[in-house]
């Protein structure tokens, strides 16, 4: 049997693994984020920091920002590395993420215009568009901002 996925806060030395993600993963890679620009951004006063194992073997991370949106949870950043694209790391941590505040009516995400298939698994998710921020992050790419009302609690 396959050993099963846990999610935890990061500890204090896995910050700059995770930046080492997202500096070799797209969006960031187009949006020109590098690795210092990265750790900056992973390390903001403010986000919470969780990672994704199968034992001691780290598979992805996401970033959240409690506050973020009107005051509804922002999931700042969301990455799994090459090996485990494609096997549901990313949907375990959007589902984690749609948990960890349970006082949470909605919450929210924003996706590169070039990230078709990240916004796919979004939109597979029950995320829904929101509006979009154009030229936000680089000129020529929109930021689409979405949400996803969450269950009643």
């Amino acid at each position: 049997m396959a050993e099963r996925i846990t999610i935890d806060r990061a500890r204090p030395d896995e910050a700059e693994w995770c930046a080492a993600v997202m500096a070799d993963t797209d969006p960031w890679v187009t949006l020109g984020r590098t690795y210092e620009a990265s750790l900056v951004r992973l390390k903001r006063e403010g986000s919470e920091l969780f990672v994704a194992r199968r034992g001691d073997v780290r598979l992805g991370f996401i970033l959240m920002d409690r506050y973020g949106v009107a005051g509804s949870p922002y999931i700042a950043s969301v990455a799994c590395t090459a090996e485990a694209r494609g096997r549901g790391i990313g949907s375990a941590l959007l589902e984690f993420a749609e948990r960890l505040y349970p006082d949470a009516r909605h919450i929210f995400l924003c996706v590169s215009s070039f990230n078709a298939e990240a916004r796919r698994l979004y939109e597979r998710r029950g995320y829904t568009l929101t509006g979009t921020l154009k030229d936000y992050a680089i000129d020529g790419a929109d930021e689409f901002l979405m949400t996803k009302r969450l269950d009643a609690r």
